[in-house]
């Protein structure tokens, strides 16, 4: 068991930044998540961790040791890949201890291992099957017991659940938190997927353009998002986006104006936070579509209300989408499936101010 220390971490390919300093500390027996789009710097980072690929400039330690010069080998680290990296000629029993037997362990004290993590994965009924006789799933659990066996100081996950179908990728997300509290080692795990990063992380690490955004768990990513990147990529849909001004209004209060018919008032709390920003140009009004329902009865605190036109909508079953445009800008909301919510018609919805961000455009951070 062991920290991961990263301390200004930069990779370049021929003079392209694909990390640009990066600074982590993750504590011993705890579960990070690297996520962001694309290019983003997440599995590469990862890969410097493994020793899989060399860092430009910066250092990186494991269990208080720098391990810059460190091969994979001899860094305690167990990896599980996307593609399962499963040799189709050897069982699975065969498979996960193969990297004990390298070692020269005792027959004895690799059957116990492997015996063990078999039974923290559901597979002790597959050890004598080989992989062509496995599901995607199963084989996914073979390559996290070749990992598990090792008793390594820290797991890393490269996107490994990317190759599995919708069902088994929700069925796999717990399977891997389940294990992590039965075998409470640190890991690091790299996915493009927010909601694999919300559902397993204890805490969330924001990449974008080779840099870290933000940092935090998952919930105070989601309702206190540091960024406009980070309040658009964490939450499926995603954040609304409207340009606004904001303006002084009676007693005291501000206002934010969207267009020249639709203007919310700023909950009481958070005038003073945002005067500053008064008069000036290049603000954004964010929030999220559950903060965009159907109005039902009197107004709660806080609540306004929205005359649209709906454009689309998307019957979810436990609930509607609804998508309808604001001066050209589409938003969406959340209402009841009882709402009566249909193409091309009405309806007066309910904006929660209370949940709005304002986005400084110039700084593209959240104010």
């Amino acid at each position: 068991m062991a920290n991961v220390e990263l301390h200004k971490v930069v990779k370049t390919y021929d003079n392209t930044p694909a990390v640009r300093g990066v600074d982590l500390h993750i504590d011993d027996k705890e579960f990070i998540v690297l996520v962001g789009p694309s290019g983003c710097g997440k599995s590469t980072t990862l890969r410097m961790i493994a020793g899989l690929e060399e860092i430009t400039d910066g250092e990186i330690m494991i269990g208080g040791d720098v391990v810059n010069d460190v091969p994979p080998k001899d860094r305690d680290i167990a990896m599980v890949f996307q593609n399962y990296a499963l040799y189709p000629h050897m069982t699975v029993f065969e498979n996960m201890s193969f990297g004990l037997r390298l070692k020269r362990f005792p027959k004895a004290e690799i059957k116990r291992r492997v015996d063990e993590a078999a039974r923290i994965l559901d597979i002790t009924d597959l050890l004598e099957r080989k992989p062509k006789q496995l599901s995607g799933g199963q084989r996914q659990r073979v390559a996290m017991g070749r990992a598990i066996v090792r008793d390594p100081k820290v797991f890393l996950f490269d996107e490994p659940l990317s190759n599995l179908d919708a069902k088994l990728r929700v069925q796999m997300r717990t399977e891997i938190k389940k294990v992590h509290q039965k075998v409470r080692t640190t890991t690091v795990y790299v996915t493009h997927d927010q909601v694999e990063a919300m559902t397993l992380a204890d805490r969330v690490v924001v990449m974008n353009n080779g840099l870290i955004e933000q940092v935090g768990e998952p919930n105070d990513l989601y309702h206190a998002p540091a960024t406009k990147f980070v309040a658009g990529f964490i939450g499926s849909p995603a954040m609304n986006f409207v340009p606004c001004r904001l303006e002084k209004a009676g007693g005291g209060g501000l206002s934010v104006r969207l267009t020249d018919k639709i203007a919310f008032t700023v909950p009481a709390e958070r005038t003073r936070r945002y005067e500053p920003f008064v008069g000036r140009g290049r603000l954004t009004f964010g929030l999220r579509p559950e903060h965009v329902t159907d109005a039902r009865g009197a107004l709660e605190k806080d609540q306004q209300k929205l005359d649209v036109t709906l454009t689309v909508t998307e019957p979810m079953g436990m609930e509607t989408l609804v998508y309808f445009a604001i001066d050209g800008t589409e938003l969406c909301g959340r209402v009841s499936p009882n709402a009566g919510a249909r193409d091309g018609g009405p309806m007066t919805l309910a904006a929660h101010l209370g949940d709005m961000h304002l986005i400084d455009e110039d700084t593209g951070k959240v104010v």
